[in-house]
């Protein structure tokens, strides 16, 4: 199957288990009476708002490329999971709201045992579809999935963190320990809400990825060839689930357009195979130059005028510079 249509597929399933989530959760409210129930409720809400929006942004991420979008449309996952960590944290400010409302005006709570059996069903479901969630988006690089997968995670958090304090409400009778249970998992939506908010401007942003970054490099640095004399002003760019990769290599100047090609098509080659095709390769052949020589590993060269020296390993900091490395570097 696609992986854009997969995508799509798992978030739907997203948004309808936020709908039936919702239900079970305003039952279980409605039956104990509970602030802590009630800010698990609200939450839903988020998780429905934000897995339809969820949905739009991925159809909209799938379609393909056009004029007015020549890199595709997956910046929209961005968006999305942008305005789900802002829903996140809005929730968090509100349940606190709720919460502390409710230390100083108690209301009196009814039928726990069978509110807290809604809430670990609730919970079970979240954190399986969480992990799914998180599992099938990091696997197809979207961004939008794994925001609703992480989040729909703490979702399962947070609920089992309210049936725990609904347990101690029972064994204990301390009506204020519903208000507690309720400030204590606000925080943690919060802050987990503020991390997609980050995540998602880096990626608008087009923050560099420091850890794909890494790996490629060191990818490349294991499997180099001779004829690869230099690589530099390299740059990796995401959009939804695509990642687009731009370089420039040094080859022989005396190579022809031909085998130039050939050089460039074994290091694209290379990268897709480690990579995937959601990985785009663009890159542009430099000749040689004379100050080449001391760092070419290419010991078969017809025209060398300088002796080999040493060999310059690839970093991300090297790699990224817009300038060819000589012995200096």
């Amino acid at each position: 199957m696609n992986t854009a249509r997969q995508n799509l597929r798992y978030q739907k399933a997203v948004a309808g288990i936020a709908i039936i989530l919702f239900g079970i959760k305003i039952g279980a409210w409605i039956i104990t009476g509970s602030v802590a129930v009630l800010t698990d409720a609200l939450e839903s809400v988020v998780n429905i708002v934000a897995g339809i929006f969820g949905v739009f942004s991925l159809y909209l991420s799938s379609k393909p490329r056009d004029f007015e979008h020549p890199y595709g449309h997956g910046k929209i996952e961005f968006i999305s999971s942008a305005v789900e960590g802002t829903l996140i944290f809005l929730a968090g400010i509100f349940i606190i709201y709720k919460a502390i409302d409710n230390f100083f005006h108690p209301a009196p709570l009814q039928k726990l045992d069978l509110g807290m059996w809604l809430l670990a069903i609730s919970a079970i479901i979240n954190w399986v579809a969480g992990n799914i969630c998180v599992r099938v988006g990091k696997k197809n690089k979207s961004v939008a999935l794994v925001a609703s997968g992480k989040h729909i995670r703490v979702d399962a958090f947070t609920t089992l963190g309210i049936f725990v304090g609904l347990f101690l409400v029972i064994t204990t009778g301390a009506l204020w320990i519903d208000s507690l249970v309720a400030l204590l998992f606000a925080g943690i939506i919060m802050v987990t809400g503020y991390r997609i908010i980050r995540s998602s401007v880096a990626g608008i942003m087009d923050e560099q990825d420091i850890e794909l970054l890494k790996d490629m490099v060191q990818h490349l640095e294991e499997n180099r060839k001779p004829d690869w004399i230099d690589l530099h002003n390299m740059r990796i760019i995401k959009y939804g689930a695509i990642l687009h990769m731009d370089c420039h290599m040094t080859v022989p100047w005396y190579y022809n357009v031909v085998e130039a090609h050939a050089i460039v098509e074994e290091l694209t080659d290379l990268v897709k195979k480690n990579y995937g095709t959601s990985m785009e390769v663009f890159v542009h052949s430099d000749a040689c130059m004379e100050f080449s020589c001391p760092i070419c590993t290419k010991m078969d060269c017809p025209v060398r005028v300088h002796p080999f020296e040493k060999k310059i390993k690839w970093t991300i900091t090297s790699i990224a510079k817009n300038n060819k490395h000589d012995i200096n570097t």
